[in-house]
């Protein structure tokens, strides 16, 4: 066995699955929630990552997203270790608020 069978994995799942027709978004949609279901995480819509104790556990993993691949579609898989992952830089754009419109002040005399 290799000493990377034991290191901390990160799993990231990136997919661009068709929408076009209502079977398309509903195997896209299956799709989603099966990677939920076995404990993945949305990063960005179509990005998805989970932690793995193992390089073992990031095979088991590997092997059940290949079970439920789509028929049409693309799915990549990347491993990265837990000191990559840590290097990972994440910018956040500022959403911008529109202020509240004061309301029209009343005058009485």
């Amino acid at each position: 066995m290799e000493l990377n069978a034991y290191r901390i994995m990160w799993l990231f799942v990136f997919f661009d699955l068709p929408t076009e027709t209502k079977k398309d978004r509903k195997n896209a949609s299956l799709f989603r929630k099966n990677l939920l279901k076995n404990g993945f995480a949305m990063m960005q819509f179509s990005v998805y990552i989970r932690h793995c104790a193992s390089g073992e556990s990031a095979d088991v993993h590997e092997k059940r997203i290949n079970q439920i691949v789509p028929p049409l579609g693309k799915i990549s898989i990347l491993r990265i270790t837990d000191k990559q992952f840590g290097s990972i830089i994440n910018f956040w754009g500022a959403k911008k608020i529109e202020s509240l419109h004061s309301p029209n002040q009343l005058e009485l005399f």
